[in-house]
């Protein structure tokens, strides 16, 4: 009685230990990643540097073009010091649901991060303005987007380069292969009055096969159907004004030029007359 309670109790504290040496395959990241990771990969424990060069490795091995990585309003060239707000944003991948639905980690080689939605990694204790990931909260934003700031470095600071990895998740908390990602890499150059009057634009890493989303119901306002509402008016109108013109021609052909019409005018019935003498 004694050796088997022993050997229940030995078996429940190995399972114990599997289950706290299991890889982080087996939970996900919520709360935000960045910096280096271990992961247990098909070829065994993978280490990387950086998230935001590697990628997600812990939800798929590889990068999906099927998931659109959208980044806007970035300049052609930077100004030095200059503060620029981007809009990341994710399309594609799984049907968003859960908790939560997307995340990033985001790296420069030059500058500042920042975000009201978003987190600089802690690396050894101390915050990186480096690096940017997604925060607990905004990981639950059903349309995977988010606003980010960037400062730029003082003049003469060279190239900056960009990595930003984005990734859509099923909100089932796990990492899995429904999980997507993809990776958005450029780089910038310090720029001038010129470079500065080009504007910004959008860059995007993906297929570019992006299906827009259904909508939430079929019908439209008409408040805010505009022009097409007076269009759509005009032609009804055009539409009974014509018929219109077909009754009144017939009502006309019928009761104003009949000859068996009895309340014909007496001008009407004069030239029938006129006209059945000169036949005979």
């Amino acid at each position: 009685m004694h050796r088997s309670t022993r050997l229940s109790r030995t078996a429940l504290l190995a399972l114990v230990g599997a289950l706290l040496l299991l890889p982080t395959l087996a939970s996900s990241y919520p709360g935000g990643i960045g910096g280096s990771q271990s992961h247990q990969g098909s070829t065994g424990q993978v280490d990387i540097d950086d998230v935001a060069k590697s990628g997600c490795l812990c939800h798929n091995e590889v990068a999906d073009n099927a998931v659109q990585v959208i980044l806007d309003d970035v300049p052609f060239a930077y100004v030095a010091g200059e503060t620029y707000t981007f809009h990341l944003q994710l399309i594609g991948g799984p049907s968003a649901g859960g908790s939560y639905a997307g995340g990033f980690s985001m790296r420069v080689s030059l500058g500042t991060l920042a975000s009201d939605a978003g987190q600089n990694w802690e690396i050894d204790g101390v915050l990186d303005e480096q690096t940017l990931t997604h925060t607990e909260a905004s990981a639950g934003n059903q349309e995977r987007s988010w606003m980010l700031d960037w400062t730029a470095p003082e003049a003469e600071s060279g190239t900056v380069n960009f990595w930003i990895v984005g990734n859509a998740v099923n909100g089932d908390q796990l990492p899995g292969v429904e999980d997507r990602w993809n990776q958005l890499n450029f780089a910038l150059n310090e720029g001038d009055e010129a470079s500065a009057a080009m504007g910004t634009r959008t860059l995007f890493a993906g297929d570019g096969n992006v299906s827009p989303p259904e909508p939430a119901h079929h019908g439209v306002d008409l408040h805010h159907m505009g022009a097409k509402l007076r269009a759509h008016w005009l032609g009804l109108l055009g539409f009974g004004a014509v018929i219109g013109v077909v009754i009144f021609a017939g009502l006309l052909l019928r009761y104003g030029f009949s000859t068996s019409y009895k309340g014909r005018s007496n001008q009407l019935r004069l030239r029938y007359k006129l006209m059945r003498r000169g036949d005979q």
